[in-house]
């Protein structure tokens, strides 16, 4: 036998309005509960909410620090010191004779001091340089020790190969340089022979040794 359920005794189909009555009811709960007053034992009412703690600010005064003054220096006492040592008095005694007088003579400059240079190089001197034992000492020096190059004289090269150089305050020569040379070995050879050439008697100025630039013509011919 199939049992039929009573549709008055069927609770599904008011579940909506039990749920909405349920609702309104903790709602109103709730805002009672927010709405509730308390009594003090002053008979003043207090709400009760949920932020009952306030965070008050405390105003701070800016205070501003003065710097101490300095404590005061004491200033030392001085003290008197009696001066109890004796100098004796010396006497300078400073004999003068100005009897005889002292005439002293006023030089006159005609002309202004010569500042020379001892570095100086001449290119004109009062007197020449000149080789140990004259010009023809010097001839007889090149004929002996100058060499024709081999190359020059292959190539039929002839010429003049013109030397400068500078004669010391000593005599010895330095600064051996060609001004007009000659190809196949001649300007090397000149060079040689004037770098191993006998010391010189120095050029003078004014009666003093100084240094001169010479320049002197070494030929290249072919016999």
């Amino acid at each position: 036998m199939e049992l039929k359920k009573n549709p008055n005794a069927d609770l599904t189909t008011k579940t909506g309005m039990l749920f909405n009555l349920g609702l309104v009811v903790s709602v109103s709960l709730a805002l009672f509960a927010f709405n509730y007053k308390v009594y003090d034992a002053n008979g003043t009412i207090t709400h009760i909410q949920l932020n009952t703690i306030d965070d008050d600010l405390l105003d701070i005064p800016i205070t501003v620090q003065e710097t101490p003054p300095p404590p005061p220096i004491e200033q030392p006492v001085l003290k008197e010191v009696p001066n109890d040592i004796e100098i004796d008095k010396i006497e300078f005694v400073i004999d003068v004779d100005t009897k005889d007088e002292l005439v002293i003579q006023d030089i006159e400059l005609t002309e202004a001091p010569i500042v020379e240079d001892a570095d100086e190089i001449f290119e004109f001197v009062e007197s020449a340089p000149t080789p140990t034992g004259g010009m023809s000492a010097w001839n007889k020096y090149l004929q002996k020790n100058l060499k024709y190059p081999t190359q020059a004289r292959r190539m039929g090269i002839e010429g003049t190969v013109t030397v400068v150089f500078v004669v010391n305050t000593d005599g010895s020569l330095q600064d051996i340089e060609i001004l007009r040379g000659l190809d196949g070995g001649c300007n090397e050879e000149a060079i040689r022979v004037i770098k191993n050439a006998p010391s010189w008697q120095p050029g003078k100025q004014r009666g003093r040794p100084v240094r001169v630039r010479m320049r002197m013509p070494i030929r290249f011919k072919l016999g």
